[in-house]
C-alpha cells in the first residue's frame, strides 16, 4: 500500500497565552541605546539574554563580592598580555577589586618584554627554521636569573620576576602586571609546564629553581581558591589548557582539606568556549551552590568593558 501524506486535520492546538516563552519584551530585550550614556546606562540597555545577561551577572558578582570583602581572582593566558591590557587590570588592582592574579609561563614572558624594552611577541615563523626564534639574551637570561635568585630568598615564580622587574627599575616597569602585583602586594601566580616557554630554551634555565618556583605558587594558589567561598569570584581569562586544570587541582585540594569552597562565581573569558575552561572552570566546579558564566569575544573588547562596568558601579 502506497504511504499518503499525514492528515493535519486531526493536530490540536492551545492559545498562545497558555505557553511558556523564553523571550519576553518587558524582560529581556534592549533598552534604549543614545549618545552620551553612562557606562552603568549602556550596561542596563543590553538585553537581557544570554552574553548581555552574563556579563551584567559577573560584574554584579565582583562588586558584591568586593562589597563583602570576599576575593576576586583572575588567571590569564598570554594573549591576554599581547592585547596590551595590563593597564586596564592594574586599574582593578588599584581599585581593590582584583585580589589575586594567577597566569601561565607565557604571559610572564610578554609581561617581561614589554616592562623592558616596551615592546613583545616576535614572529615566529619568520624566524623559526633559522634558529633564533625565542633566543632573546636579556629575556632568557633575566627571568632565569630572577628566578634562582628568588627561589634562594623562598619566592615563588610570580613575586620572584614581580620583585626583578621593580628592583631593576625596568623601563617600562609601570605596564608590567607582575610589578603591579608586588608593588600592591597582592599574589602573583605562575604555572608553568616545562618545554612551553621560551625561556626554558636557554643555558641559564635550571629544571630544579624553574620547578620549585612554579610549585611554590601553586601552593600559593590553592591558597587563595580555598578562600573563594561564601561569594568570591574566580575569573579565566584567554587560558585554554593550564590554567583551567590548575584551578581544578587546586579547588580538590581545598575541598579535600575541609575548606568547603562552595557558594561563588566562576567565569570564563574567551574568543572561542573550550573544553578544558568549560568543564573545569564553568561547568564542574559550580555544580553545587555556585554559578558558572561565559563570555565569548575579543579580550581586547570585552576585558575593558567588563572593567568599565566593575569600576563605575563600584564608585
Amino acid at each position: 500500500m502506497k504511504t499518503q501524506p499525514i492528515d493535519l486535520s486531526r493536530v490540536t492546538t492551545y492559545p498562545i497565552a497558555e505557553r511558556k516563552n523564553k523571550v519576553s519584551l518587558a524582560r529581556d530585550f534592549a533598552g534604549d541605546i543614545s549618545s552620551g550614556m553612562s557606562v552603568s546606562s549602556l550596561l542596563a540597555a543590553l538585553p537581557n539574554q544570554l552574553g548581555g545577561e552574563s556579563l551584567n551577572a559577573i560584574i554584579k558578582a565582583v562588586v558584591q563580592a568586593r562589597d563583602k570583602g570576599r576575593p576576586v581572582v583572575i588567571a590569564i593566558g598570554g594573549h591576554v598580555i599581547k592585547c596590551g591590557l595590563q593597564p586596564v587590570l592594574k586599574k582593578l588592582i588599584e581599585a581593590d577589586i582584583i585580589t589575586a592574579v594567577a597566569m601561565n609561563g607565557s604571559a610572564t614572558i610578554h609581561d617581561y618584554e614589554i616592562s623592558l624594552i616596551g615592546e613583545t611577541s616576535e614572529d615566529v615563523g619568520a624566524v623559526l627554521h633559522c634558529g633564533t626564534f625565542g633566543m632573546a639574551e636579556e629575556t632568557g637570561r633575566d627571568i632565569n636569573g630572577a628566578l634562582k635568585a628568588g627561589v634562594a630568598d623562598g619566592l615563588g615564580y610570580g613575586e620572584a620576576l614581580g620583585r626583578f622587574i621593580v628592583q631593576n627599575n625596568n623601563p617600562h616597569r609601570e605596564f608590567s602586571l607582575l610589578a603591579a602585583c608586588f608593588d600592591k602586594g597582592i599574589p602573583a601566580t605562575v604555572h608553568v609546564a616545562v618545554g612551553t616557554d621560551i625561556i626554558h630554551q636557554h643555558p641559564d634555565c635550571d629544571g630544579a629553581v624553574l620547578g620549585q618556583a612554579t610549585f611554590t605558587d601553586f601552593r600559593l594558589f590553592t591558597s587563595m581558591v580555598s578562600t573563594l567561598g561564601k561569594g568570591g569570584v574566580f575569573i579565566n581569562i584567554g587560558s585554554a589548557v593550564i590554567m583551567p586544570e590548575v584551578f581544578l587541582k587546586a579547588l580538590s585540594i581545598a575541598q579535600n582539606m575541609g575548606f568547603h569552597v562552595d557558594d561563588f562565581t566562576t567565569a570564563n573569558f574567551d574568543m572561542t568556549q573550550h573544553y578544558r575552561p568549560l568543564q573545569n572552570v564553568v561547568k564542574r566546579p559550580t555544580a553545587g551552590d555556585s554559578r558558572g558564566l561565559t563570555i565569548t569575544g575579543h579580550h581586547e573588547i570585552m576585558i575593558p568593558l567588563l572593567a568599565a562596568g566593575i569600576l563605575d558601579r563600584m564608585k
